[in-house]
């Protein structure tokens, strides 16, 4: 019993930095999910299908926080939604092909990128 309140825990813990990341950020919790899952013992692949669920509520919660400041612009709504929706389906069906380290060498790309073009702006 002491075990899974330590466990859950640390859940409660790695959960709360995703938030304040993908809140703070407004996007960039998922990266976050990504290693801190991996460290709670989840597998590559479950790490970044657990991250995108995860980001779901957070994100609905931060942009009503958003939404209630006035930190909105709903004009990009559709096209921005259209693109993420294509994009979505197109890497749920890559996850479940490619092989772990394919996954983890993009994914690090992925990050160093972001990290990169934020530096570099």
């Amino acid at each position: 019993m002491e075990e899974k309140t330590l466990q859950n825990g640390k859940r409660i813990f790695c959960g709360g930095a995703v938030g304040l990341a993908n809140s703070l950020f407004g996007g960039g919790g998922g990266m976050l999910a990504v290693p801190l899952l991996q460290k709670n013992g989840y597998g590559e692949k479950q790490a970044h299908a657990t991250a995108i669920l995860v980001i779901l509520p957070v994100s609905l919660f931060s942009f009503l926080l958003y939404f209630i400041r006035g930190f909105y612009d709903f004009s990009v709504l559709i096209p921005t939604s259209i693109g993420v929706s294509v994009g979505g389906v197109l890497g749920a069906k890559l996850l479940g092909k490619l092989p772990t380290e394919t996954v983890n060498l993009l994914f690090a790309f992925l990050q160093a990128a972001a990290g990169l073009f934020l530096f570099f702006r």
